[in-house]
């Protein structure tokens, strides 16, 4: 089927429209101009990648914490390596916990900058610990990652996850 579409290019000569001979295929189904589409398109892939950034931080600040928590000798003995006093991981493995709860119940937005802010805190302070005693540097790449993913986590929350 041969379809006639109107365009508002103008004849440089005559001023007038031109129209163009446009075959339709049946293929382009799309009733939204390509932009939107695209814009639409970029908004479930932003979504996408903030979930997955999210729930990756989140279970490690999750799990993470419920280790502390549990004084877990390999955790036990990583915080005495970097001089740290045991009970330091009730009280880091509590607002770690916290920290996942705030990160994925619905709104509460303040809650949610608080929790980012101990995340990124935590990790690089870990970070930085192990940088200056030289205890266990293995642990740095993993460190690396989340410290990072968290920065992402934050930047591409919703507008409804934000304070403003």
């Amino acid at each position: 089927m041969l379809q006639v579409v109107f365009l508002p290019l103008a004849d440089a000569a005559s001023g007038q429209g031109i129209s163009q001979a446009k075959e339709d295929t049946g293929m382009d189904i799309s009733t939204e101009p390509r932009a939107i589409a695209r814009r639409h398109g970029s908004v479930r892939y932003r979504s996408a990648a903030y979930w997955l950034a999210t729930g990756l931080v989140a279970a490690e600040l999750g799990v993470g914490g419920s280790w502390d928590m549990a004084r877990l000798p390999i955790v036990r003995d990583v915080v005495a390596g970097l001089g740290y006093p045991s009970y330091f991981l009730v009280l880091l493995g509590s607002w770690k916990v916290l920290g996942a709860i705030a990160l994925l119940v619905p709104r509460r937005a303040l809650l949610k900058e608080w929790a980012y802010a101990g995340a990124f805190f935590a990790y690089t302070g870990a970070i930085v610990s192990h940088l200056t005693t030289g205890y266990d540097l293995s642990e740095l790449g993993l460190l690396a990652i989340l410290a990072p993913l968290t920065v992402v986590s934050w930047a591409l929350r919703p507008p409804s996850r934000r304070t403003r």
